[in-house]
């Protein structure tokens, strides 16, 4: 990766450090192994914590019928879709089997003792 680079694909790091991470939510608004709802400038957004109690974001609809994976279920690092049980790997997107085909959008997550935040572009 080059040097003026930091982790977000060909983005330079002049340009990253300008975007200001977004306050999702408080450290105890999630649960271990959890995930919770939030939306942000029209766009909703999937907050998850980790059994290993770290924190991960994804977009906030499955990637096959838009439905809101805050209603799913975690099971260790997977997020399931509540309406046709797709699973995706929350930690990376990467979809895990029929019926998503299309991973999921993952964003960095800063936590820090204001709470969880959310670099969302």
């Amino acid at each position: 990766m080059p040097a003026d680079t930091i982790g977000f694909g060909s983005a330079p790091a002049a340009f990253i450090a300008r975007i200001a991470p977004i306050k999702a939510c408080d450290i105890d608004d999630v649960d271990e192994e959890d995930v919770i709802r939030f939306d942000h400038a029209g766009r909703t957004f999937a907050i998850y914590r980790s059994p290993g109690d770290k924190f991960y974001a994804t977009d906030g609809l499955c990637t096959h019928e838009k439905v809101h994976l805050a209603d799913g279920l975690v099971m260790d690092n997977i997020i399931e879709c509540p309406k046709h049980n797709g699973r995706f790997d929350y930690r990376t997107g990467e979809a895990k089997g029929a019926p998503v085909c299309v991973n999921l959008r993952t964003y960095p997550v800063k936590v820090d003792d204001d709470g969880v935040h959310v670099q969302v572009e």
